[in-house]
Order: C-alpha cells, then structure tokens, then sequence
C-alpha cells in the first residue's frame, strides 16, 4: 500500500508541476528581457479558464480531431510519470524503460500530426508536415543516447541506469557529455523551443507545434496545453534524473528521505527553467529549413558516444 501511494504522489506530482514549470520559464524570460512578465501561477489560471469554456470543433473534422487531445496528454502523462523525479525503484518502475517512453512520446507525436491534418485546414498541414520532418532525426538521436546509457548501465530501465549514474563507477566519460548535449538538442526541438520553434508566437513562416492546434479551443486546447506542459517537464525531469541523479531517495526508505528527494527536485526543475529561459534569451531562432542540419548534429553526437564507448571498452 505504501509502495502504491508513493506511485501515485509521483504521478500527481509531475502532473501538477508541469504548468509550474511553463510558468516560471515565462517569468525568467521576462525578468531577463526587463519586462514585469504574468506570475507563474498564469498556466494555471488559463488551463482553469479553457475548461470552462465551450469546444468549437469545425464541421469537417471527425472523430479522431475530438479524441486526439486526450490520446496525447494520456501517452504523455504516462511517460513523464515513469521517470524517476525524487525516488528511484518504485513499484512501477521495471516499466520505466527509456525505450517505452520514446515509444509513448512517438506515439502522441503521431496522434498530433492526424489532428493537425484531419480539418483541411492550410496551417495545420504545414505543421504536420514540419513535425514529420524534425521526427526522423529526433527519434534516432533519442535512440543513439539510448543505446548509449544503456551500454553503459547494462540496461534501458531508468531506474537501473539513475543507480548506476549515482555510483563511483561511471567517472568521466566524453560519451555521456556527447549524450547529455544531444538530449538537450533533442529536448529543445521536441518541444518546440527556441532555436527550433518559438512558442510565444503564431508567425505562418516558421510555427510547428502551433500550427497543429489552432483549431483547437476550450477543453480540447487545454488538454493539448497540458500535454505540452508535461512533456517539457518529462524531458527535464530526464535530464535531472540521468546526469543529476543527486538527492533522490530510494524505494522503501522513511519519509525523511523522499521529502529530501523531492525538495531536491524542486530545485532541479528551478534551475532546468533558468537554464532554458537563458538560452533561449541569449539566442535567435533559426530558419526552418536549417532544423534538420540541427538535429542531424545531435545525432551524430549520439552516434560518436556509442563509437566512442565501443572504441573505449575494447582498448
């Protein structure tokens, strides 16, 4: 029973940091550009807002533009609950497996890309379309950093290579800083983030992910914005986890323990969103056709860690 509430805290946890973390990036920002910016309670307050409000769905779209927004904060929530954020080896944790969560995130990626597509409408089809060009190469990064890790921990559960990062045994490695900056590129352009996509406007030239949801409205928009949420902190939670595995508590210790690991995670999500909201601050976003040479970057970042481990354990 206890192994199932901390389970559940972990799962209810993420799901109400997410808009936190949207947040408290939007103030950063506008604290770093000189402006007041909303409080970081504002994604609450809109996500409140748009559940309120009634669902405008077009005539032409069909059922798959109304159950598509909750296929994809499901998949997604389901993902960002599965890594670890301030304990390790949960009761559901032999389910964590850094291969399934690439499987979930692809599949909301593709539930998305319908949704954008199933109006007719013209923005729609070029977010899809975009989308469907940054998927070939982030997905084969993401599973470049996989095999990485899991070369490195013996397996692809999370939970197994958190313990294996916490050990002396890990040391200096150049393949694990080559996989921590190509899951930061991939992250940034998962998420539609700037030098990717600029989430804070809807230019027709160069918008992604905004281009697939501007027929959306009401509960259906705040599903998909609370899907976007949760991704962003899915992929920083997997970024803590992984290369700053420090402070979280093991399955079964006291109450002490997990309140260290989640105060621990906290300020790792605090420092995730400076990080982001200062990059983001200090560069221009590119062109779009210049995403794929992006990317193309962190996957052969991804493919020299795995050659370079290879190289290393055969000297």
């Amino acid at each position: 029973m206890n192994a199932l509430l901390v389970q559940g805290s972990q799962m209810l946890l993420v799901l109400a940091l997410a808009p936190l973390l949207t947040g408290w990036v939007r103030k950063v920002k506008a604290r770093l550009l000189r402006r007041r910016g909303a409080s970081v309670w504002q994604p609450y307050r809109d996500l409140l807002r748009l559940l309120r409000k009634e669902a405008v769905v077009a005539d032409s779209a069909s059922w798959l533009f109304r159950v598509a927004p909750y296929l994809i904060f499901s998949a997604i929530w389901v993902a960002a609950a599965l890594v670890p954020t301030f304990a390790i080896n949960l009761i559901f944790s032999w389910s964590a497996d850094l291969i399934a969560i690439v499987a979930l995130l692809g599949s909301a990626r593709f539930f998305l890309a319908l949704a954008g597509l199933d109006v007719g409408t013209s923005f729609g089809g070029i977010g899809a379309s975009r989308e469907m060009m940054i998927a070939p190469l982030a997905e084969p990064a993401m599973i470049m950093i996989v095999f990485t890790l899991s070369l490195l921990a013996g397996s692809t559960q999370l939970s197994s290579i958190v313990a294996y990062m916490i050990g002396p045994e890990v040391g200096l490695r150049i393949s694990v800083a080559m996989s921590l900056v190509a899951l930061v590129m991939v992250a940034l352009a998962e998420n539609a983030r700037i030098p990717v996509d600029n989430p804070a406007t809807h230019l027709e030239l160069t918008m992604v992910h905004e281009a697939m949801v501007l027929e959306y409205s009401g509960r259906h928009l705040a599903m998909i914005e609370a899907a976007a949420s949760l991704k962003l902190l899915l992929y920083v939670s997997l970024i803590a986890a992984i290369f700053t595995p420090w402070g979280m508590a093991a399955a079964g210790q006291g109450l002490g323990h997990y309140l260290v690991g989640g105060v621990a995670y906290l300020g790792k999500l605090a420092a995730g969103g400076f990080l982001l909201a200062l990059f983001e601050t200090s560069i221009a976003k590119m062109r779009v056709f210049r995403v794929s040479q992006f990317l193309s970057a962190a996957l052969m970042l991804g493919l020299l860690a795995v050659l370079l481990l290879f190289v290393s354990r055969n000297l």
